[in-house]
């Protein structure tokens, strides 16, 4: 009698272990897959999309050794405190990171914001390596017009990790990071803890490793209520390597969007962008 009970629990649970173990590897799959759109949000502008913003800016255009096309806009004030490079978050375009980087503009610093590939106006094949060499890019062409010690680089969110590998790379004043993470890996952990993202994510953009190599001040942005990255990833980040110069501004309650909202931002952006 106990064999016969046991056999149907037997084959419901071998069932249920199949339909389990078929369900992470279609998870599994999908992740693997759909990462660019997980983690590139871009909105897409038509070329002749007339940009409109309050302060002087001259567009630029850039095709790549890879024959990519990227788009960038390029604020001018009269007699400039300095140029910021920035770098901005997975979403959205220059039509809206123009607006962003405005906040700067009326601080009296030139600025100048690139789309990435597939963003905006921007084309060409995503790859890790390409973020990096398409920042690269124009950091070259800021140091045209402009000397070493004027550059501030700004990353947001995921530009941090580009900003950080462009300041790990020359010599710029100082880096500047809002919402940053300790690596892509690292968020995605914090976000899919069942499943190998390591092995899974072609994106890694480990920021512990470049920010090693930083040698000017770096400045960290970090909001405790941030749902996107966790201020643990900025804290694990700010560990991994002791420097004199290096600041993690924890911005109390504060969330993923709206740290500009604060007054521990804006104190600290004054001391260090006067």
């Amino acid at each position: 009698m106990l064999n016969t009970v046991q056999s149907p629990l037997k084959r419901k649970l071998k069932r249920l272990i199949v339909v389990l173990i078929s369900l992470y590897v279609m998870i599994t799959t999908a992740l693997y897959f759909m990462q660019e759109k997980l983690l590139f949000l871009p909105t897409v502008l038509e070329q002749d999309y007339q940009y409109q913003f309050n302060y002087k800016f001259e567009e630029l255009n850039f095709e790549t050794d890879d024959g990519a096309l990227l788009n960038a806009i390029h604020f001018m004030v009269e007699k400039p405190k300095g140029i910021i490079l920035y770098f901005h978050g997975n979403a959205g375009d220059l039509s809206r990171w123009g607006r962003v980087t405005e906040f700067f503009v009326e601080r009296g610093y030139d600025v100048l914001v690139m789309d990435y590939r597939t963003y905006g106006k921007s084309k060409g094949d995503l790859s890790e390596h390409a973020f990096y060499n398409d920042a690269q890019l124009f950091y070259d062409y800021i140091l045209k017009h402009y000397e070493e010690p004027e550059i501030t680089v700004y990353g947001r969110s995921l530009g941090t990790g580009i900003a950080t590998y462009i300041a790990s790379k020359n010599n710029p004043k100082q880096l500047i990071l809002e919402t940053p993470y300790y690596s892509i890996v690292d968020v995605g952990k914090h976000r899919f803890p069942f499943l190998p993202v390591e092995t899974l994510l072609k994106y890694k953009f480990p920021t512990y490793e470049f920010i090693k190599e930083v040698n000017c001040p770096i400045t960290m942005f970090h909001g405790t209520s941030d749902q996107v990255i966790p201020y643990e990833s900025a804290e694990k980040l700010f560990r991994s390597t002791w420097k004199e110069k290096q600041t993690l501004i924890k911005i109390d309650l504060a969330n993923h969007n709206n740290i500009i909202e604060f007054e521990g931002y804006h104190n600290t952006i004054e001391k260090i962008l006067p």
